[in-house]
């Protein structure tokens, strides 16, 4: 019997060192980690609200349900937390030789929720202590993780909507070089190649630390970050492959700093993606979708490239580096229409569960022209 009582009192004590591992990987570390808690949590809540997105539901239906996942998954996670710490201090108590299984699961309770404990023996008395101090310190963090969260949101979300005025709603990239070009402020878009690279570091460094926040849906449905990001990058391409004029060098420091950041993102989320694509690989944007925006450009008086061919060539070569993980994130997120993003299927399947931390995959200098 005491050996079992030893071996119980272990396996409580795993639980709890599970629980705040996974609390700690969380919300403290600054830096991509996977925790099998915290995805768990996810996609079972992300489970159950497909319940409601089922048959022919529309996209304001899915929208107004996907609102739901990440706070009600963030909500739901230190409960799951707490619930873990309780079992594992249960199974202690009981191993340090509580009369029965119900006195312990009382116990513990009791000294979690800081309601009083009634233990006498120095051993019991000193875990109530510890499991009451864990139990204020998860809601501590909890407490000061929300601001943090929502202060990033906040901060992403306004670039999102300010893009509006620039790209249109859905957004889109060549939209937004004719309409810098008809109110004749090219030049702007410097400008607009600066705060995105801004934005986009940003955003590599939040949401793989905070990665419910990929999950956050835009207050208004028809936006959302992943498309605005997929709007910024194209313009960035075909500002620098297509449109004729002096080199921005800030382009092309946006196009590498967003596809630096949707691919330390696809790590996170395990999705697939080519680590070294090589100019005139396959992209999701068709020969026929580049001329019909090239005609559009130059309808609007944009001047372009004379040679179209390399042109061409030039913005596939931007383009193949944040194809792959850019649609997969619309896909992920259940992202609103918006042209060359979230209107493509994604190319990949998810894989099963996996625990390894994120940023393992070896990243490349890409292969956009030069």
């Amino acid at each position: 019997m005491v050996a079992v009582r030893v071996a119980v009192f272990v396996a409580g004590a795993a639980l709890v060192a599970w629980s705040v591992s996974s609390a700690v990987r969380t919300m403290v570390i600054p830096r991509a980690l996977q925790s099998v808690i915290a995805r768990g949590v996810f996609e079972a809540v992300r489970g159950v609200l497909r319940i409601f997105m089922r048959g022919d539901a529309s996209y304001e239906r899915r929208d107004a349900v996907m609102a739901l996942f990440g706070p009600v998954s963030m909500l739901l996670l230190p409960a799951v937390w707490l619930a873990i710490v309780h079992a594992g201090f249960s199974c202690m108590y009981w191993g340090l030789g509580s009369r029965s299984a119900r006195a312990a699961y009382e116990l513990s309770g009791s000294s979690l929720f800081t309601l009083g404990s009634r233990v006498g023996d120095l051993p019991s008395q000193t875990l109530g202590f510890a499991e009451a101090g864990m139990g204020i310190g998860l809601l501590a963090l909890l407490i000061t993780y929300l601001p943090s969260l929502y202060g990033t949101f906040n901060r992403r979300e306004v670039a999102v909507a300010l893009l509006e005025v620039r790209a249109d709603n859905p957004p889109s990239g060549p939209n937004m070089i004719i309409r810098y070009h008809r109110i004749g402020w090219d030049g702007g878009l410097t400008a607009v190649w600066k705060d995105w690279e801004t934005w986009f570091a940003d955003l590599e460094e939040t949401h793989t630390s905070l990665p419910a926040l990929v999950f956050f849906r835009s207050a208004q449905p028809a936006q959302s970050w992943v498309t605005a990001a997929g709007a910024v990058l194209d313009g960035a391409a075909l500002r620098t492959s297509t449109v004729d004029g002096p080199r921005e060098p800030e382009a092309d420091l946006c196009i590498r700093a967003g596809y630096v950041a949707l691919r330390h993102l696809a790590d996170f989320f395990q999705i697939p993606y080519d680590p070294d694509p090589q100019q005139g690989d396959p992209v999701s944007v068709t020969r026929e979708e580049y001329d019909d925006v090239c005609d559009r450009m130059a309808a609007a008086g944009v001047p372009l490239k004379a040679d179209r061919d390399q042109a061409w060539l030039d913005f596939t070569g931007w383009r193949v580096n944040y194809d792959a993980p850019l649609i997969a994130l619309a896909s992920l997120t259940m992202a609103p229409q918006a042209p060359w993003s979230s209107d493509r299927k994604a190319p990949f399947r998810r894989p099963p569960l996996v625990v390894r931390p994120g940023r393992s995959r070896r990243q490349s200098d890409g292969s956009g022209p030069d």
